[in-house]
């Protein structure tokens, strides 16, 4: 999501609303305050994933089967960030005539909510077939196609350019994910598990991994094309009015399956008690909202582009915590795949760290320059 990285380095923004230059680079190594608050989001962003994901696997392993009680955790979480919108306060009436933007209607915010609403809904009830179907350190390698996908998606929508360490991390991500359809999985902690649902599972999890990437993009869009601003607010209702929609729609869908109806003895049944289920929903429902404040916030101080970037960085932690806890064979195919795709990522953020060192070297060649003249 390139371009909106490149906004963001033009814009602060506040908690007010009120937009301002983004700190530099070099300003940025000595601003203790933001790295602080860089350092707490990243923690956020990686914990809370790391640990949902494997609560996510925990609750299948012990009994769990509601594939839509397992998608509501992931959106369920979002009322716990309302609170944020007392803190914003009203942008000061003298810049009103200096930052005053066309406002969208309500009819095209609503669309956008909906619309989004409706693929992050998708996604996760994807996500939570292929967690279902496969051991999580499988899954999780399989998730890291994200950052492919999300550079094809970005090059369509966000004039993102394929430079040679994105081709390169392109080709990398492609070759670990198919890797893993091709080895046989005996270690699948669901005894029923067949070789088609493996298949199904493979097919959602890359599905998955492509919504979430199409619903970055997309949403880079929105606020390049329809929003045209980029204040915590609108950063909040991004990530609050999807996941409203999001819930809804699950909600229908574990009521219009009949699936609520087994939740009091699927509660009842499971392996670690009946504490424990509730435990790990409300730990899954909070880990998830973790995650989402993370990425917002990263989006909020960095990029989103950033913030992708670090969310994949849990490629090597999920699938050797996998092995620990849930005692996940690592095949010779899942190491490779694990190294090939940790070199995809690594290509794609050495091209971050180059597009972020662009406007910092010219800016210097530029007060060279200057020097010279004078």
């Amino acid at each position: 999501m390139m371009e909106l990285e490149s906004e963001t380095q033009e814009l602060h923004l506040r908690v007010n609303g009120e937009p301002e230059g983004k700190v530099s680079t070099e300003e940025r190594s000595h601003n203790y305050p933001w790295r602080l608050r860089v350092s707490l989001y990243v923690t956020l962003l990686l914990a809370g994933e790391t640990i949902a994901t494997l609560l996510g696997r925990l609750y299948y392993d012990k009994g769990g089967k509601s594939t839509w009680l397992e998608t509501l955790v992931q959106l369920v979480g979002f009322p716990l960030t309302l609170p944020c919108y007392y803190y914003i306060k009203p942008e000061p009436s003298k810049n009103k005539t200096i930052t005053k933007k066309p406002t969208p209607s309500f009819l095209t915010l609503s669309l956008v909510y909906i619309g989004l609403g409706l693929l992050v809904a998708g996604h996760s009830v994807m996500y939570s077939f292929g967690l279902l179907y496969l051991p999580v350190s499988t899954f999780s390698l399989i998730s890291a196609s994200q950052l492919a996908f999300n550079a094809v998606f970005s090059y369509f929508l966000n004039s993102q350019k394929i430079t040679p360490f994105i081709l390169n991390s392109l080709v990398l991500l492609t070759i670990s994910s198919t890797l893993l359809v091709i080895q046989h999985e005996p270690e699948s902690s669901n005894s029923s598990s067949s070789k088609s649902n493996y298949v199904i599972g493979y097919i959602c999890a890359i599905g998955g991994s492509a919504g979430y990437s199409l619903v970055l993009s997309l949403t880079d869009y929105a606020f390049e094309k329809i929003l045209k601003k980029y204040t915590f607010k609108a950063i909040l209702d991004m990530a609050t009015y999807p996941s409203l929609v999001a819930t809804c729609v699950v909600v229908v869908g574990l009521f219009g399956s009949g699936g609520w109806k087994m939740l009091s003895t699927e509660m009842q049944e499971f392996k670690l008690g009946t504490n424990s289920y509730v435990l790990i929903t409300i730990g899954s429902t909070i880990s998830w909202q973790a995650f989402s404040i993370g990425s917002v916030g990263l989006i909020l101080e960095v990029s989103s582009l950033f913030s992708n970037v670090i969310s994949t960085i849990c490629l090597p932690v999920v699938p050797v915590l996998a092995v620990v806890f849930f005692r996940d064979e690592m095949s010779g195919i899942k190491l490779i795949a694990m190294f090939l795709a940790i070199w995809g990522f690594v290509s794609y953020a050495y091209q971050h760290y180059v597009d972020d060192r662009k406007p910092e070297e010219e800016q210097e060649l530029q007060q060279h320059e200057e020097k010279e003249e004078m």
